[in-house]
């Protein structure tokens, strides 16, 4: 892109929404002739689509939890609780419900919000944040351009989910999509089919056996299962070298070429000789056409006689054949990997040592940086990252880090001592009283939240501001473990490991208040006592479990 200086597109490059990874992302090449009126109109069409997805998709969503109650029409007597969510309300909402829309949609696009063509498109001279009528505005700045950003990205996932719950809807009468619904899809005919297996079923996001056609899934099947173990033996391939060593002798005695001279992954195409490349055409050749593959005979079904791995049980076959399938599958995303980090890196195991232009290089050397993972981030926040971001981002992650460290304390001391005495004394609420986990917010009297944030403001801004000439998480007048003005670590290996340590164990306690509040909120109880969750599916089978719950291995504390 840096080389395409020219393009039409650089136009528009600086516009908001243009971001990473993607950049300027306009694949119909709308754009290519486009001019600053039209991209205005375009861009207004594109947020008000946007804005009017995340309400869509919120209208499906809240009333799984929240409904209003009372009546939605007194002369039809329809309450709010008979409509049906989704498309299925379409058809309950009276006509007067529909003019109101119309009505309220004209008086927003006309009334209250007209557009003026001197002003950014979306930006109306009397909306606040959220669209609040004459409410406050965001302040000029990175800040601004962060949020507004943000909107439109929000706004195209939000018409991208929006077009799956109708989908969804209504395909199967429910924007969740239960399969059990759909009693009528072509794809039934395919669901007892190997390779349908737990949790996905059958999976086809791109609907090519939507048709129903026989002949060409029993293709398609042949397809998949010969890439599938062509993958499995390549992915062994990159592999056995590796662990195994290499045959001892010569590949080519004519060309003096060893199997050891021979590089593992990619780099072996450019040495093996002619007459090996030909010997591998001929061995595929062979097994192509040893065997008739017609559609109908064994050797189309994948069935070629080699029976070393089958069985004579009916079940345990039909079990063996799925989990050829799914390795297949498995296999064949490897090795697309491995050949992605091979060609990237000269390895298949993508040493990092080989990437020396990576723009991740220049935070290699920073705190959190450890072994066995090194510089983690899958999701790339790094790629086109200053050191002012990056700063930013470590600073929330050791406050994040810091308060979940606390959090998960919080949640493991009162299991085993309790303040004496009044947490509240007008309420006359003693610490005994106040329950462990999510429970205790309730209990919490209001002048108690008004402490906390007064003390964490306090902290914030008063105790431990922060100085952007300081390391992220470091202030001036913070000892070891936050204590003011205490003892600070002695510069050297050990204050690196132990500023390493923080961040490791900040990252595992983000991770485990967590789970913590999930268990909390699943159970009532953060340790997810299994007594209290009676409502699981999994109870149907606990009967069953039991025949085997003084097996070998049924160990203390995780039992079965």
């Amino acid at each position: 892109w840096a080389n395409y200086t020219d393009s039409p597109l650089r136009a528009f490059e600086n516009e908001l929404g243009v971001q990473a990874p993607v950049g300027f992302f306009d694949p119909l090449g709308l754009c290519k002739d486009c001019d600053e009126a039209t991209f205005k109109r375009r861009r207004t069409t594109e947020l008000k689509n946007g804005r009017v997805a995340m309400l869509a998709c919120m209208g499906y969503i809240a009333p799984e939890f929240f409904r209003f109650p009372g009546l939605c029409s007194t002369s039809q007597q329809l309450s709010f609780a008979e409509i049906p969510n989704g498309l299925a309300a379409i058809s309950k909402v009276p006509s007067e419900g529909w003019i109101q829309w119309i009505v309220f949609m004209g008086f927003v696009e006309k009334g209250l919000y007209p557009a003026e063509t001197m002003r950014a498109p979306g930006d109306y001279p009397r909306a606040g944040v959220l669209g609040v009528p004459n409410g406050s505005r965001l302040p000029k700045g990175e800040e601004r351009t962060r949020k507004l950003n943000s909107e439109l990205a929000n706004g195209r996932l939000a018409m991208m989910a929006i077009t799956g719950m109708w989908f969804q809807d209504g395909l199967t009468g429910s924007a969740w999509g239960d399969w059990a619904n759909y009693t009528d899809s072509p794809l039934r005919a395919f669901e007892s089919e190997l390779g349908v297996q737990a949790p996905v079923g059958f999976w086809d996001p791109v609907g090519f056996t939507a048709d129903g056609d026989v002949q060409n899934f029993a293709r398609r099947r042949q397809t998949e299962l010969k890439h599938g173990r062509i993958a499995m033996l390549a992915t062994m391939g990159y592999i056995t070298p590796e662990v195994a060593g290499k045959f001892p002798g010569y590949l080519s005695p004519s060309a003096g070429l060893q199997f050891q001279d021979i590089p593992n992954g990619l780099a072996a195409l450019s040495k093996v000789p002619s007459g090996g490349w030909a010997q591998m055409a001929l061995y595929a050749a062979y097994c192509e056409v040893s065997q008739d593959q017609s559609p109908g005979t064994p050797a189309a079904a994948g069935d070629f006689g080699w029976k070393v791995l089958t069985s004579a049980e009916p079940q345990e076959k039909t079990k063996k054949l799925a989990a050829e399938i799914a390795n297949g599958r498995l296999a064949m995303m490897a090795i697309i990997g491995m050949f992605f980090q091979d060609g990237l890196t000269g390895s298949a195991w993508g040493d990092w040592a080989n990437y020396t232009d990576s723009p991740l290089r220049a935070f290699e050397n920073e705190l959190g940086v450890q072994a066995p993972v090194g510089f983690f981030d899958p999701l790339g926040l790094c790629k086109d990252c200053d050191e002012a971001t990056f700063k930013r981002r470590r600073t929330t992650e050791l406050k994040n880090g810091r308060v979940a460290m606390l959090a998960c304390m919080g949640y493991i001391a009162p299991e085993f001592f309790r303040f004496p005495g009044l947490c509240s004394t007008s309420q006359q609420l003693s610490f005994a009283e106040i329950p462990n986990g999510l429970a205790a917010i309730s209990k919490v009297p209001s002048e108690g939240w008004i402490q906390w944030i007064v003390f964490m403001g306090f902290v914030e801004k008063g105790l431990y501001p922060a100085e952007t000439m300081r390391a992220p998480g470091d202030y001036p007048r913070a000892g070891v473990l936050g204590v003011p003005n205490g003892s600070r670590l002695p510069k050297g290996e050990e204050r690196t490991r132990k500023l390493n340590s923080e961040l490791a164990n900040g990252r595992l306690a983000m991770m485990a208040i967590t789970g913590m509040w999930f268990q909390d909120g699943l159970t009532g109880s953060a340790w997810g006592d299994w007594a209290n969750y009676t409502d699981s599916p999994l109870r149907a089978f606990e009967s069953d479990l039991r025949a085997f719950e003084s097996e070998l291995g049924v160990q203390a504390p995780v039992g079965f």
